[in-house]
């Protein structure tokens, strides 16, 4: 197939959209597909490289997130290169720009159009004009409209599904969760990563790892460190990533007076990531924005137990103590990760995890997509004939 994957965000932006597609068009061109990225410009691209396969139109950064891009042009020009490319199917990932350029080509070329729906818009309504703007009645109606037309929607997790079912939503849902590469994760880490952060061999290293949004709930990790401390004295935080909410956490540390117990490392490399992982002695998070969460699935496939809030995704996906927890309040929070730091090795057993990696990965996610693809150009195809025969 002639796959044409349409999306705001790619690589070098740092976000789960942006590696969710770069695993999946990885698993698409393994499985001998011909995958073409309709993208934005980026800033941080230089326009003299070539990009493989990569077309990127010009755009500007979008209103309240400004890390984020948005196509100002390029409608006509997407659908005169989709059309000598011969695509086949149109996936977009995305609902603004580059989404709606996407729906435009795959009517115009009479292919089907499918759609990845990543992000819980209702948990981010905050960043436009402080939540006064728009309200959730806007984001289910613009959701419903967007998915109006549309052949098929892959939705991450159970929570996405169910969100678009209560908005309306009637074009069919598949629920095919984003791998990752295990692999990438299981290797060894690339030096001393500890020595690195300054950190001693047993010092108990908690990990966040995210953009530093505030729909993240970064600061509620930061709040119950002082009770962990009492029972954990030489415990740390390190908090990787970058975000409007960076400077609203280290003044929280400052005033905490955590600071000598709290670390920010700032952006790092995706080609990095795993070294952290591997580093650390449990990954935390407080977030309850996730639509599936691909952090949780890498510290399991680094081999990192976690302590993350309840969901009805996260206590399906941690069912296991070895595997980690979830957890419900503040109490319960400390409680978790001073359990998991006191006693490192007493829920140590190798089998639900090694039950979980094939679920998780990439090879499956894979897979089931590309099945996906193959069922919708069937109703497709089946639904034009119809179409035909009554006319």
């Amino acid at each position: 197939m002639n796959i044409g994957i349409f999306t705001d965000t790619y690589y070098p932006q740092v976000s789960g959209v942006a590696t969710s597609i770069k695993v999946l068009r990885n698993q698409l061109e393994r499985a001998g597909h011909q995958v073409y990225i309709f993208t934005t410009t980026d800033p941080h691209v230089d326009k003299n490289i070539y990009e493989r396969n990569i077309f990127r139109f010009t755009s500007i950064p979008f209103v309240s997130f400004t890390d984020r891009r948005i196509a100002v042009r390029g409608l006509f020009k997407a659908y005169q290169v989709a059309k000598d490319l011969g695509l086949d199917i149109v996936h977009t990932q995305t609902e603004f720009s580059m989404g709606m350029i996407g729906k435009f080509v795959a009517k115009q070329l009479k292919i089907p159009c499918i759609h990845t729906y990543h992000t819980m818009y209702e948990d981010y309504l905050h960043y436009i004009a402080n939540g006064k703007l728009l309200k959730p009645y806007h984001v289910k109606e613009a959701t419903r409209a967007y998915c109006y037309h549309l052949n098929g929607v892959i939705a991450p997790s159970d929570r996405v599904s169910n969100t678009l079912k209560g908005y309306g939503v009637k074009t069919p849902v598949r629920i095919i969760p984003t791998g990752i590469d295990i692999n990438q994760y299981e290797q060894t880490p690339d030096g001393n990563y500890r020595e690195k952060l300054g950190y001693a061999p047993e010092t108990p290293v908690l990990l966040s790892l995210s953009r530093l949004a505030y729909e993240k709930n970064i600061h509620e990790v930061i709040a119950a460190l002082p009770q962990i401390l009492e029972q954990v004295p030489n415990a740390q935080l390190c908090i990787v990533g970058d975000g409007p909410a960076r400077e609203t956490l280290e003044n929280q540390v400052k005033e905490a007076a955590l600071s000598e117990h709290v670390q920010f490392t700032g952006e790092i490399d995706n080609d990095e990531v795993y070294n952290y992982y591997q580093m650390a002695d449990l990954f935390v998070s407080a977030s309850n924005s996730e639509s599936q969460g691909l952090t949780y699935i890498e510290a399991m496939a680094a081999g990192l137990k976690t302590v993350v809030a309840s969901s009805p995704y996260t206590d399906q996906l941690l069912d296991d103590p070895s595997l980690g927890t979830t957890f419900s309040s503040e109490r319960i929070l400390v409680q978790d990760v001073v359990r998991y730091l006191q006693h490192p090795h007493a829920f140590d057993d190798p089998k639900p995890r090694q039950k979980k990696l094939y679920q998780i990965s990439a090879e499956y996610f894979g897979k089931r997509v590309i099945n996906y693809y193959q069922d919708v150009q069937l109703a497709y195809s089946e639904t034009n004939k119809s179409a035909n025969i009554s006319d």
